[in-house]
């Protein structure tokens, strides 16, 4: 795309330092399958006038994968044009204003917490799913009616429903 857009200097960010470092020929690429690549990438960085790679932390690259997940939901013929994606910097994210209410419907941790009340599973739970529950409720807590998760940080997260979330939403921004 870049040689089609007659581009002549380029800036490749990375999250593999690996990568990275054999693209900037610091590492040998020593893993036969991918000397052809790294053989590629060579002779495709002589068609511009500079061409630089710069490594990114995983942690720093949130934009990174959230890019990534939306191209692989995408459908993409060969011969469409895609316009580029022009991103804005918000200062809280847009999940937080998506609460949607469905009536009369469990709250998606209601089995977790029947469980951990009663040691019941629902009445047409399968061996698989009787399973999958147990391993699930050995993350939550509960403490009276609430029910928490754990982190892998040992902090508890409050499991609410859609009203409360809603209600929660509200004081947060009122």
């Amino acid at each position: 795309m870049a040689i089609d857009q007659y581009v002549e200097e380029l800036l490749i960010m990375g999250d593999s330092d690996l990568i990275i470092r054999q693209a900037k020929e610091e590492w040998e690429t020593r893993d036969v399958k991918l000397i052809p690549y790294r053989q590629y990438v060579e002779d495709l960085g002589k068609r511009f006038k500079s061409i630089e790679f710069r490594y990114i932390p995983r942690c720093n690259n949130e934009l990174a994968d959230a890019l990534a997940t939306l191209a692989s939901m995408l459908p993409y013929p060969s011969n469409a044009h895609i316009d580029p994606l022009e991103i804005q910097i918000r200062e809280r994210h847009g999940y937080c204003n998506t609460v949607e209410v469905e009536t009369n419907v469990q709250p998606w941790y209601h089995d977790i917490k029947r469980f951990l009340k009663t040691k019941e599973y629902p009445e047409q739970a399968s061996g698989d799913q009787k399973r999958t529950i147990r391993r699930h409720a050995s993350c939550f807590f509960l403490s009276g009616d609430v029910l928490y998760k754990r982190t892998t940080d040992l902090n508890l997260l409050r499991c609410v429903d859609a009203e409360e979330s809603g209600r929660i939403m509200y004081e947060v921004h009122s």
